[in-house]
């Protein structure tokens, strides 16, 4: 019995240490990125995602003209970014959506905001994750033109692999009898 109370006290330790979420990664605005120059249109972009707890959104923009600050609903409607609850300013900035709820982004640069550089991320509950059912990508058309794979989106089975890893070292140590 002490054994078995042994076992549960380490799985209940490596969860919590390591995490058991296996989230999804997006890149903000796909292959076009974050950027005020162009014709991406952010709250379309956002409108077609479903994002979860644990989820990754993945910044990717020339920091010698852009940033993202989070703001609060009232400074992304009116494009105030004076008082940001956290800025990001490398260029390649990932961000774990930690809680349910929307996520207010925009560029700080005066005027882009303006310009519709800003995003609202509506992120889901956990208990509304769709069931694990496979998703296959659709076939592109005849007249769309293939691309490869942005290393932003290829990092997101790689990362979801490593957290299954990290997931199941817990298992294993059962199995071994730590």
């Amino acid at each position: 019995m002490a054994f078995f109370g042994k076992n549960v006290v380490a799985f209940l330790l490596m969860t919590t240490l390591f995490g058991v979420s296996i989230g999804a990664v997006y890149k903000v605005g796909d292959s076009a990125g974050w950027t005020a120059m162009g014709s991406v249109d952010y709250k379309k972009w956002a409108s077609t995602k479903n994002f979860h707890v644990g989820d990754e959104i993945v910044f990717i923009y020339n920091n010698q003209f852009h940033n993202v600050k989070e703001v609060t609903h009232q400074d992304f409607q009116s494009c105030n970014a004076t008082s940001p609850m956290a800025t990001y300013t490398t260029g390649s900035d990932s961000i774990t959506l930690k809680n349910h709820g929307h996520h207010y982004f925009l560029c700080g640069i005066p005027g882009h905001c303006e310009a519709r550089q800003k995003i609202d991320i509506m992120v889901t509950p956990v208990s509304q994750r769709p069931s694990a059912s496979p998703n296959y990508p659709s076939l592109p058309s005849a007249s769309s033109t293939l691309t490869a794979p942005s290393p932003a989106l290829n990092r997101a089975s790689s990362l979801q692999f490593n957290n299954l890893l990290w997931a199941l070292v817990p298992l294993a140590l059962l199995a071994v009898g730590f």
